[in-house]
């Protein structure tokens, strides 16, 4: 990025310091949902054709690498029946989900097609305005490591309505009905697993 462009893009945007994000390799039995699949596609570029991609814009799935299996779908409807995956994944793509309504219905609906037992694993950063900007966009960039490969890519967009941190996705999955099983956290950066109880 330029030094024009990179200044453009402050005057629009509030630009948070760039994040290294370790997307380690997880066990999984049988086909795994990705929500939000397309683009970079970082759960497939680690689980090839294991992984059933989902994305509401199609352009992003066209863009993303081959191997897994690519479907336009919405994530607060999705289009398989109830108990289908073991595991679902959700690589910085909830963000996109800015209202707690629709988070609800996408929690809700992975709740739906998880089996019993089943796993959510969710990669997200803390997003929240601070006070001293008055720019109505941000953008996030992140550096990431997966499966050998090194992968630069950013996500900005407007501000959501109320802070999106661990406590703001761990709320909501519970309320729904998930367990939460595993936590990391580092720097902005986040990881959670949830379980699907019986």
């Amino acid at each position: 990025m330029g030094d024009d462009h990179g200044a453009a893009l402050e005057e629009r945007y509030y630009v948070y310091e760039k994040q290294t994000v370790v997307v380690e390799d997880f066990d999984a039995v049988g086909h795994i949902l990705d929500i939000g699949g397309g683009g970079e596609g970082i759960i497939g570029l680690l689980k090839g054709e294991q992984v059933v991609a989902v994305d509401i814009r199609k352009g992003e799935l066209e863009e993303a690498p081959d191997g897994p299996l690519k479907l336009v779908a919405d994530a607060r409807e999705l289009p398989f029946l109830d108990h289908a995956f073991r595991t679902a994944t959700a690589f910085y793509s909830l963000m996109y989900l800015k209202s707690r309504e629709d988070l609800e219905r996408a929690f809700a609906e992975l709740f739906r097609v998880l089996r019993p037992e089943g796993r959510l694993l969710l990669w997200e950063s803390t997003i929240d305005r601070p006070k001293e900007t008055a720019k109505d966009l941000y953008v996030l960039f992140l550096h990431v490591l997966v499966n050998g490969q090194e992968i630069d890519t950013g996500y900005g967009q407007p501000w959501p309505s109320e802070p999106h941190d661990a406590a703001y996705y761990i709320a909501l999955a519970e309320q729904t009905g998930f367990a939460l099983t595993s936590k990391r956290e580092a720097g902005r950066q986040f990881f959670l697993e949830f379980r699907r109880p019986d």
